[in-house]
């Protein structure tokens, strides 16, 4: 689509959200303020970020923390209950009670996406990106880019998901009468990652629902750390901390339904200048989360973690979970990882003695914390030695992609980048020759295969920078200790 082309979309968009309620004034009062042919205006406008997630909404006037933002009516939302008023489909879908909420939310998207311009949610899905980057869409090739095992576990795992929901979905598609282009898994790939990367929670159905205008929103990680820290760990069993982190998450989002206004309404998290980009938490995520279900990752992302195997010895009766045993951002491991490793580096005869005070968060000695520290730092260097490329590697790596995906000529790049083990991978993956790829020349399919071969080198290159971080990190203890 050309630059003209969505920009006739969108304001066609935005005449229509107007027209069914979808406003950015504080008050239901002072939407006759805003000129008909658009729901924004007053608070929001759409923008350009070329750095910053592309399109989003900029602030159209100084906003303060807490401001009402943006309301979108119940009537707007495209969810389950609402397209399941169809007879027909309604029918079709209560004949196979075993997909799940997300699969009928996939399949409601696909029909009235068939339904054309008759679709009354028409303006909004002509809008809807036509392709995503979330890991269910890599490729063989883009998935072992990531190079860290746990990483590409996952991106198989999401992978043979998509496509065992697909067959499951198949049936009730083929009973609706879906056109052959939208039984096909490539449609289905589309549909389901629109669900995955644009649903907002709902709370009356675990599928969520498409906010149209409500999803222009680009990411920011919160603030806060909804992690296994100190803070929140101590003096707390699993159960106590679990609890505790659902009641956190809920107010790490900027959004949610309000039954009082029958609206989805959105809120300013902290103050904004006009014209400054306008962001929304969807809660805490890590780059993997966030490239498996969003198609995108954060370079400097505060809730990044970076997954440590453990071996029995160390974990002892594998007191903690695979999931709590991590590094931060910051190199600095995890409340579970630091307890685990101090209770195994304890001879056993003392392990029950001292537990009370390693699950409680303190330094056992100053012996076992500089083995301890010294164990990690040596086990992080393992892991970087492994790898095949190295941080410096993947740097230069991310500006000749960079260059790629920019469609520009490569004549500064050296030679030998070309004949790059991993640049071979990717050539032979799109049967392309190197010249193709020097001359600036590429198809949209293969730029989107760009894409998400940068991501893949942008992901593992923030998962070796925590690694190398931790390695600093543990040096730095052992020099206080010391």
């Amino acid at each position: 689509m050309s630059e003209e082309e969505e920009a006739l979309k969108m304001e066609a968009l935005l005449r229509w959200a107007a027209h069914i309620g979808i406003s950015d004034a504080p008050s239901s009062n002072s939407s006759s303020s805003i000129p008909s042919s658009s729901c924004l205006g007053h608070s929001l406008l759409v923008s350009h970020f070329p750095l910053a997630g592309g399109r989003g909404l900029a602030a159209a006037r100084d906003l303060r923390k807490g401001n009402l933002l943006l309301r979108v009516p119940k009537a707007a939302l495209l969810t389950n209950q609402r397209v399941l008023q169809d007879e027909n489909l309604a029918y079709c879908m209560k004949k196979h009670p075993n997909l799940s909420s997300s699969q009928k939310l996939t399949i409601c998207l696909l029909a009235e996406v068939a339904n054309a311009r008759g679709s009354w949610w028409y303006p909004y899905l002509v809008m809807l990106p036509l392709s995503y980057d979330t890991l269910p869409n890599f490729h063989e090739f883009e998935i072992h880019a990531l190079q860290v095992e746990d990483a590409i576990w996952v991106s198989e795992k999401a992978a043979v998901k998509a496509t065992s929901e697909w067959k499951e979905g198949l049936l009730v598609m083929q009973e609706m009468g879906l056109k052959p282009q939208l039984l096909s898994f490539r449609s289905w790939l589309w549909a389901s990652s629109t669900v995955s990367s644009r649903a907002l929670h709902i709370p009356w159905d675990d599928a969520g629902c498409l906010c149209p205008v409500g999803d222009l929103f680009n990411y920011a990680a919160p603030d806060d750390k909804l992690c296994a820290e100190e803070s929140l760990f101590e003096g707390k069993d699993e159960k106590q901390f679990t609890e505790q982190a659902n009641s956190h998450a809920l107010r790490l989002t900027d959004g949610g339904y309000e039954e009082e206004s029958t609206s989805y309404c959105f809120y300013a998290k902290r103050n904004y200048k006009k014209g400054e980009q306008v962001l929304l938490s969807y809660g805490t995520y890590s780059n993997l989360d966030l490239l498996e279900h969003y198609g995108f990752l954060l370079t400097s992302n505060p809730n990044d973690k970076a997954f440590l195997q453990l071996d029995a010895a160390v974990n002892i009766s594998k007191t903690w979970p695979k999931d709590c045993l991590y590094l931060q951002p910051d190199g600095k491991p995890s409340f579970g990882l630091l307890c685990a490793l101090r209770l195994g580096e304890t001879p056993m005869n003392r392990r029950r003695a001292v537990g009370r005070l390693a699950f409680s968060g303190f330094l056992l000695s100053n012996e076992n914390e500089v083995l301890v520290m010294k164990k990690l730092a040596k086990h992080c260097c393992q892991l970087l030695e492994e790898l095949p490329t190295t941080m410096k590697d993947d740097a230069s790596l991310l500006l000749a992609i960079g260059k790629i995906r920019n469609q520009i000529v490569l004549f500064d790049v050296p030679e030998s980048l070309f004949y790059h083990e991993e640049v071979g991978g990717f050539l032979r993956a799109n049967g392309m020759e190197k010249e193709r790829l020097m001359d600036g020349s590429l198809s949209a399919k293969v730029l989107r295969s760009v894409e998400r071969w940068r991501l893949a080198v942008q992901w593992r290159l923030c998962y070796k920078e925590i690694l190398s971080n931790c390695i600093s990190y543990c040096s730095m203890v052992v020099g206080q200790i010391s």
